[in-house]
């Protein structure tokens, strides 16, 4: 009997964290989409310089579209290289895409890309958040109570 080969340990995990979302937008549902990509684009990827801070996702006739999400070109690449913060197409099925457009087109919400990760197989993928935007009275609120959290387990600490 042949010993079982191990599978090589594929570089899987966070490549870019969108942590001004959750402060900007209340986020109302996630959704988990693939995303078509060029073969540079994953292998610059994979480096881990991505940024989506800015992007945002968009339903246009019929797809759902990542827009302004920025992968820089990779280095080994010539002339085949991609453009930067090129438009891209997210893979959904028709089900979760008439739900979410209709959400933004009656609700007035937004898609917002909240993570950019490789899965454990080693694919690609963004995790979308369906969100509402907060005013300015809602994040001062929510800066109150993470502060005043701080504060109460100082002090619990050091009474403790």
């Amino acid at each position: 009997m042949a010993a079982k080969k191990k599978k090589p340990k594929i570089n899987n995990g966070l490549i870019a964290d969108n942590r001004r979302a959750r402060y900007d937008y209340e986020i109302l549902d996630t959704l988990e989409a693939g995303i078509v990509l060029f073969g540079t684009e994953v292998k610059s990827l994979r480096t881990g310089k991505a940024q989506i801070t800015e992007s945002y996702a968009s339903p246009e006739k019929g797809e759902l579209w990542l827009i302004n999400a920025y992968i820089p070109e990779y280095l080994q690449a010539n002339r085949f290289n991609h453009s930067e913060k090129r438009p891209r197409k997210l893979l959904v099925s028709k089900k979760e895409l008439s739900r979410i457009s209709s959400s933004v087109e009656r609700g007035g919400n937004t898609i917002v890309p909240l993570k950019f990760y490789f899965n454990d197989r080693g694919i690609a993928k963004v995790l979308l958040g369906l969100a509402k935007g907060k005013k300015n009275y809602d994040k001062r609120e929510v800066e109150k109570k993470r502060d005043w959290g701080r504060e109460k387990s100082r002090l619990m600490k050091n009474n403790y």
